[in-house]
């Protein structure tokens, strides 16, 4: 054996070889595939082009799956394969073991490669100097395109006799230094032990994966979808996995690291996005923390049902309708009786044609004086008096979600709905709603958090029939009167069937920072997925939502009798120790059972405390911005309370010497930053973001723990968090 880095070269030519043997397989396994999809395309063809059976559904049938076989082996052959082969086993069988992105077989249907996910390739995430697994030496291939430009070795076996040669200083602290980009890397070739457990879990059930800031949560439970879609490919193709996120920043952050695993299959959706299968929109806008927090609570619920039970407003509290000069009347007392006697059985709208029957029938059974009708045609005269087709436009219309919400906007009406809120919730509630009579474009528009209640109504109302073109209905709140059209809050299509569910399913469901997800949010999340199973990430310490008692009934209402697996990560590999060593001050202050990861790394350098006023903030943030792009070789990121995201980033773009680094500063909201990293970190206004998160100090300490490298927390006329540090 020898630890010389004299054969370095030696090796990586060796190593070369390899990968060119791999590389040329592959291309011809490409050549084959596409060789494939034409025959698929040509076998059923006849010298004039006809497809000789096409009267024939069998024929038809084959030859579509012929060809969507073939697409898929190509598309999995054509991604984007750098790094395809990024390991090594040598194993005292003697053996040797590639492992890679992919597996990749020779002519001789030897494996060249072996895909990460085989248990073939376990050893090499879990084989260590304790359990060696047969393992004598583990080697990383770092490669550019199909090039190998090093090596990093591990002995696992010090009690085997080798001359193998052990290069490097360990692939995973090589990984760690090296400079972040604006999205998400796997960590394929570089992961632990502990991470590899939680990857291959079982597919049943709930997986709850837990750990601090850094400890990879993210990424292992990216890299368990891409090996659950592996292991469980026929039944994940066809029920689907969704994935979801915080905010459309993070989706982005992460949306290159299943293709680049070879999986372009499963949906990627932020908590704000879920729900657009059915309401046909997205939101990523956010609410004052006060109505975040209520909007989230399943105290919303009671709010919601009577709001949709009650009559819309003005509604038409009796009817009168005249019959062979008798006229007949229903009061408010019997209607109210009639509404509430549908909705037991009936959604909203699919009560309609029940209710239409049960006005016209109590209207019959008015009837004082004999006429000369038989009880179909008086049902007849009933349903075609124009009065009582106004009436019911008016007492029974076809409601969609967004008009239906938009009446919390009235806070006379929240005190008769939502006696169970105190009074000054009812006014964050109402208050959260008055964008619908602004021009503000800056709170225009549902927030987040509107998108699960919105998602609620639909499943209390049932979707707006396609065949309904009713006219748009005016609704009176009191001092508040608008026009009120699903054209004009919503664009969405038209659901085909309302007998069914609308929303698209899945078989598995993957929740990453699972700890901010509200209990409706919850809700909506178990109407993609009733028999699905799935997995949650996330850190009880960085939860924004305040409530977290309410929280952890949600998941166990959800986990129920299914199998519960558990996997807490132990390693920060993000933050070196000096940084989290501030954020765990902050933390455990307000925190003390928070799960504190091991930092792996020190740097000697402290995070540095700033001060300025307001007048001074610009050149502070520029000056500051500036210093750690000059430091740092990757990504700087500017976090800062959503009051001032609007104004920090129109100051990045307008700067020049800002706009000059437009490619590596990134300008986000505390809440927004939840599972990124950066290489340097600008916290602006910690008090501030502390005062406007629904999760305190928790959302600050997300805020100070995305830095790899450096951080600055730079204070604006108040540093009364620094309390903890003392």
């Amino acid at each position: 054996m020898t630890t010389s880095r004299g054969d370095l070269q030696h090796e990586i030519a060796l190593e070369q070889a390899h990968v060119d043997r791999v590389y040329k397989h592959l291309a011809a396994s490409t050549a084959s595939a596409r060789t494939l999809a034409r025959s698929g395309a040509e076998i059923y063809q006849s010298d004039r082009g006809d497809y000789l059976r096409e009267e024939s559904g069998t024929a038809l049938f084959e030859r579509d799956a012929f060809a969507y076989q073939a697409a898929k082996r190509l598309a999995i052959l054509d991604a984007e394969h750098e790094g395809l082969v990024f390991g090594r086993l040598d194993l005292g069988f003697p053996e040797t073991r590639y492992i890679g992105r992919l597996g990749v077989r020779d002519s001789e249907y030897e494996p060249l490669v072996i895909d990460w996910r085989a248990p073939a390739a376990e050893p090499f995430y879990r084989a260590t100097q304790v359990n060696p697994m047969n393992v004598i030496r583990r080697r990383v291939l770092r490669c550019r395109d199909d090039k190998v430009i090093g090596l990093e070795d591990d002995l696992l076996d010090t009690s085997a006799e080798t001359d193998l040669p052990i290069l490097g200083e360990g692939a995973l602290m090589a990984s760690l230094t090296r400079a972040r980009g604006r999205t998400m890397r796997d960590i394929v070739a570089t992961i632990q032990a502990e991470q590899d457990e939680a990857i291959r879990a079982p597919y049943q059930g709930v997986t709850i994966i837990g750990g601090g800031p850094g400890t990879g949560k993210t990424v292992v439970a990216l890299h368990r979808a891409a090996f659950l879609l592996y292991t469980n490919r026929a039944r994940l193709e066809k029920g689907g996995v969704l994935v979801v996120g915080p905010s459309s920043v993070f989706m982005n952050y992460i949306e290159r690291v299943l293709p680049s695993l070879g999986e372009d299959s499963v949906t990627l959706r932020a908590i704000g996005a879920v729900a657009a299968d059915v309401l046909g929109m997205a939101s990523e806008r956010v609410d004052a923390a006060p109505a975040a927090s209520l909007k989230g609570s399943l105290r919303m619920l009671k709010v919601l049902r009577r709001l949709v039970r009650r009559p819309p407003t003005p509604a038409p509290e009796d009817l009168r309708v005249t019959l062979k000069g008798e006229v007949l009347k229903l009061g408010a007392v019997e209607l109210a009786g009639i509404r509430e006697s549908v909705l037991s059985s009936y959604k909203m709208n699919r009560g309609r044609t029940a209710a239409a029957t049960a006005v016209a029938r109590a209207l019959a059974g008015k009837l004082t004086v004999d006429v000369d009708l038989s009880p179909e045609e008086i049902d007849e005269r009933i349903r075609d008096h124009q009065r009582f087709r106004e009436f019911m436009d008016s007492w029974w219309p076809m409601l969609d979600a967004p008009t239906v919400l938009a009446r919390l906007a009235d806070r006379e009406l929240l005190d008769e709905l939502a006696p169970n809120l105190t009074a000054r919730e009812r006014d964050d509630l109402a208050e959260s709603y008055q964008w619908l009579q602004t021009d503000d474009v800056e709170i225009t528009g549902w927030s987040v958090a509107d998108m699960a209640l919105l998602d609620e109504l639909l499943e209390m109302l049932g979707p707006v029939p396609a065949e309904s073109h009713e006219e748009p209905v005016f609704i009176d709140f009191g001092n508040i009167s608008e026009l009120v059209t699903t054209s004009d809050l919503l664009r969405r299509e038209h659901v085909a069937d309302p007998d069914e569910d609308p929303q698209t399913t899945y078989a598995h469901i993957l929740v990453d920072e699972a700890q901010d997800v509200t209990p409706m949010q919850w809700r909506m999340l178990r109407r993609r997925g009733p028999q699905a199973s799935w997995t949650l990430v996330g850190d009880p310490a960085q939860s924004s939502y305040p409530d977290t008692a309410e929280s952890e009934r949600a998941v166990s209402d959800l986990v129920g009798r299914a199998p519960l697996r558990r996997f807490t990560l132990s390693t920060n590999y993000r933050s070196p120790s000096e940084v989290f060593g501030l954020a765990a001050k902050v933390i455990t202050r307000v925190f003390p059972e928070a799960s504190l990861p091991r930092a792996v790394r020190n740097t000697g350098l402290v995070p540095r405390l700033e001060e300025t006023d307001e007048a001074g903030l610009a050149e502070a943030i520029i000056a500051l911005s500036l210093g750690l792009a000059g430091h740092v070789s990757g990504t700087v990121g500017v976090i800062v309370p959503p009051s001032r995201f609007g104004a920090t980033t129109r100051l990045a773009m307008s700067d020049p010497r800002l706009a000059a680094l437009e490619e590596r500063l990134i300008v986000v909201t505390a809440l927004q930053a939840k599972g990124l990293e950066y290489d340097g970190v600008l916290v602006v206004c910690p008090d501030e973001i502390v005062a406007e998160a629904p999760g305190a100090e928790r959302v600050l300490y997300v805020a100070l723990t995305r830095a790899t490298q450096r951080m600055t927390i730079l204070d604006v006329g108040t540093s009364a968090w620094r309390a903890a540090l003392s």
